[in-house]
């Protein structure tokens, strides 16, 4: 549709804004238009518009008076959406609707599309389109507008944590809010801690809040890893945690936690061993060679040293072979390790 204008699909906006290629069309004219020229588009579709919410086509249409409308065209959908809101948010294309909606409004209409959630909240987060909404509304409303979804959430932090699509909207609410409503949930999570770093939902909760949450947060939650890395790390969800307390500890933190893996025996049966060649412990190990300060790296390399032979056998310690060499090639002060041989590892397979 190269010469097109919107002037030529007039009395068949609707029509077209159903279709996949008519519904493109408007979009893109939509963003360059002239406000008469969207005063026409929207004067017909209007009508239609609690259809075209809901189309898989259409809600692109709605979506752009959102973000390209005048203030009339936005409030006139505003009313529209009054009292659908929790039908559109449990809808595949109208949760789009609602999302782009909250984004876009001024406060107090954010508000009341927020309001009508209310008593429905758990349910929405439970929705795979629901969820979006709620995680919008976080992001864009303010957060004493919204204390009515943190206290539902607060009172299910633990199954919300352990599901897929709520374990999303806890993350925004640990992001967005205020320190008083945030630090309920964050007891919770620590009491609970055991629990979700285990779990396949859980753990990302407790990553998400080694990553972007306070340094007492942080402590609080090393410290309870501290004592356990080695059966932790070779738990498939569990291990992502024990990476990111790695990564993210202080400096005397990270000190402990790979002292723990080092210190704990020298034979076959070594902490450090075991890790090495299990199949979620192995990146444990890597990411623990990576963020090392040189002399404790060096230590871990040498403990590493007298296992070669056994860890080409197993694919995961292959991994660590290969992190060992590239250590050993780039660092001066491994030079002592890699004997007379230039090229890496190579001398141990004589």
């Amino acid at each position: 549709m190269p010469n097109l204008q919107l002037r030529d699909v007039v009395g068949h906006f609707t029509e077209f804004s159903m279709d996949q290629h008519g519904s493109r069309f408007i979009q893109q004219k939509l963003e360059r238009a002239t406000n008469s020229e969207k005063d026409m588009v929207f004067k017909e579709i209007l009508p239609n518009s609690s259809q075209l919410m809901t189309d898989v086509f259409g809600n692109y249409v709605i979506q752009k008076f959102f973000e390209f409308g005048t203030v009339e065209h936005k409030g006139h959908l505003a009313h529209r959406i009054r009292g659908n809101v929790l039908t559109l948010a449990l809808q595949m294309y109208g949760c789009r609707v609602i999302q782009k909606a909250v984004e876009t409004l001024p406060g107090d209409f954010q508000l009341q599309i927020a309001r009508e959630l209310e008593g429905n909240v758990v349910k929405c987060i439970e929705d795979q389109n629901g969820n979006h909404v709620i995680q919008k509304c976080i992001e864009c409303c303010s957060s004493e507008s919204i204390e009515f979804i943190i206290r539902d959430v607060t009172r299910q932090v633990f199954s919300l944590s352990s599901h897929p699509y709520g374990c999303r909207v806890i993350q925004r609410i640990l992001e967005n809010c205020k320190d008083f409503q945030t630090r309920p949930i964050l007891d919770i999570l620590y009491n609970e801690l055991d629990n979700l770093v285990q779990d396949q939902y859980g753990n990302y909760v407790i990553q998400h809040v080694l990553e972007h949450g306070k340094v007492e947060d942080r402590t609080r939650i090393i410290n309870a890893i501290t004592g356990r890395v080695l059966q932790l790390s070779q738990h498939k969800f569990a291990s992502n945690v024990v990476e990111k307390c790695v990564t993210y500890a202080t400096r005397d933190e990270r000190r402990q936690l790979i002292d723990e893996v080092v210190t704990s025996g020298d034979g076959p049966n070594c902490a450090l061993l075991t890790m090495m060649k299990d199949q979620f412990a192995n990146y444990v190990v890597q990411k623990m060679i990576d963020v090392a300060e040189p002399p404790q790296r060096k230590i871990l390399l040498q403990k590493v040293r007298p296992h070669i032979q056994s860890l080409r056998k197993f694919t995961y310690g292959k991994h660590i072979i290969t992190k060992l060499e590239k250590y050993l090639s780039k660092s001066t002060d491994m030079a002592s390790m890699s004997s007379s041989n230039s090229n890496g590892l190579s001398h141990y397979d004589n």
